[in-house]
């Protein structure tokens, strides 16, 4: 099948292209560029007045599947990605029971091809069962094509089996994924430590539960030489970690999330669920940072951490509400109102960090760029559509953001994979 996508705004990283190009697809694969090809086709996308950029790469989901799917599918987690432009998706392991094994992964990935419309790259638990206690089968995740390796939802507590674990990813050419907090210092907090965890009467979570693990696993990624990627920073002295790792020439890489660099603590008007996320809503001053570090190159990657919840799970005090924002329908809306158009990134700029990085710090050599030969991942993006978000036209089975009416400016118009469309104007396309 042939695709002729005309008249957009191309972006690619990779080659540098930043104008009005032609792009043809042809099968799986973008067949050619240039300024007005000529050539029949199956069907033609008119881009005139869109960014034409690489599909969104997000390092950083929850799809709940296995064992939760009340919360989320691998159905229904693809069509939120594809309405978000997200083309790939690494899944947490953190499911029920955990992805532990090749067996597992292996599972989860054949029928996210036959289920998901964007792609699943399934990624292993550190340990067995997320218990902290003993190493999964690493090498055999690796074997069934796993990634990487995450105890994402907590961290790996004893320092020297992380160590073992980061060795064994290294042999096995896979990346460590961070989730940076230390538990015994979380002290049942639920939010931010500060002025207004105070007002509000809720325990408070301080930056030392992020910023002591980050330290800990950058030293141990600079002892084994593995790739080490921080998820979800949210604190400023993160960024400065990372800042100074990369100075030093270490694998590591770190994300952002669209909202921890959109809200701050002054922006949570009420002790309810939808305020509580795992690391918190932060103060002002880490939120600057945090775009200072996306805009200076320091923060490589903006990923979702996309974790929806059922409603009876959300709609509580935070002391009682289950932790997870969802993001995938909103995170290329709230990084081109919040970053692109006040000008602290470039459109490029937003290119790169959602796909091209993500890609590179996957080895996914076909995918980040829109050039001839690479596969045909792409997203045709909007910039002028102003509207409010809309929690209940959600794709996803979870509805937990507090952007729910916020203004934003940006929209994902048609989202192709594979050189297949799946999401046009408004719907899915299966």
């Amino acid at each position: 099948m042939k695709i002729l996508i005309q008249d957009g705004h191309v972006l690619d990283p990779l080659t540098g292209r930043d104008g009005i190009y032609d792009v043809l697809v042809q099968d799986e694969r973008i067949a050619e560029i240039g300024e007005h090809i000529c050539a029949e086709a199956d069907k033609t996308i008119n881009a005139k007045g869109c960014y034409v950029m690489p599909g969104f790469i997000d390092l950083h989901v929850h799809f709940r599947d296995p064992g939760l799917e009340y919360k989320e599918t691998l159905a229904t987690g693809g069509r939120a990605a594809v309405r978000g432009g997200v083309t790939s998706v690494c899944a947490m392991p953190n499911t029920k029971p955990v992805t532990d094994t090749g067996a597992k992964v292996e599972k989860v990935q054949r029928r996210a091809k036959e289920e998901s419309l964007t792609n699943v790259y399934q990624l292993g638990s550190v340990t067995i069962g997320q218990m902290g206690e003993e190493l999964s089968d690493i090498r055999g995740m690796a074997e069934k094509g796993c990634v990487g390796i995450s105890e994402d939802g907590k961290s790996v507590m004893n320092a020297s089996l992380y160590r073992k674990g980061m060795k064994l990813a290294k042999e096995a050419g896979m990346v460590v994924f961070a989730h940076c907090e230390d538990i015994t210092m979380v002290e049942g907090g639920v939010m931010n430590a500060g002025s207004r965890s105070k007002e509000l009467g809720l325990k408070g979570i301080t930056n030392s539960v992020e910023d002591v693990i980050a330290a800990r696993d950058i030293l141990l990624a600079k002892e084994t030489g593995v790739k080490l990627h921080l998820c979800h920073c949210s604190t400023r002295d993160s960024v400065e970690m990372i800042r100074a790792a990369k100075k030093e020439g270490l694998p590591v890489t770190g994300e952002v999330c669209p909202h921890h660099f959109t809200l701050t603590t002054d922006d949570i008007t009420e002790d309810h669920g939808n305020f509580k996320m795992n690391p918190p809503i932060r103060s002002r001053e880490d939120v600057d940072a945090l775009i200072q570090g996306l805009k200076d190159g320091t923060m490589d990657v903006i990923s979702t951490d996309h974790a929806p919840h059922a409603a009876a799970e959300k709609n509580l005090s935070m002391k009682s509400a289950a932790f997870g924002i969802v993001g995938l329908e909103t995170s290329a809306a709230l990084t081109y109102t919040e970053l692109v158009d006040k000008g602290i990134l470039t459109p490029m700029q937003m290119a790169e960090k959602m796909s091209y990085n993500p890609a590179k710090i996957l080895g996914l050599t076909e995918k980040g760029s829109v050039s001839k030969g690479k596969l045909a991942d792409i997203v045709i993006f909007d910039p002028d559509k102003e509207y409010r978000i809309d929690k209940e036209s959600f794709f996803s089975k979870g509805k937990n953001t507090p952007f729910h009416g916020r203004k934003v400016k940006g929209e994902v118009v048609c989202t192709l994979v594979g050189g297949k469309v799946a999401y046009e104007g408004g719907r899915i396309i299966d």
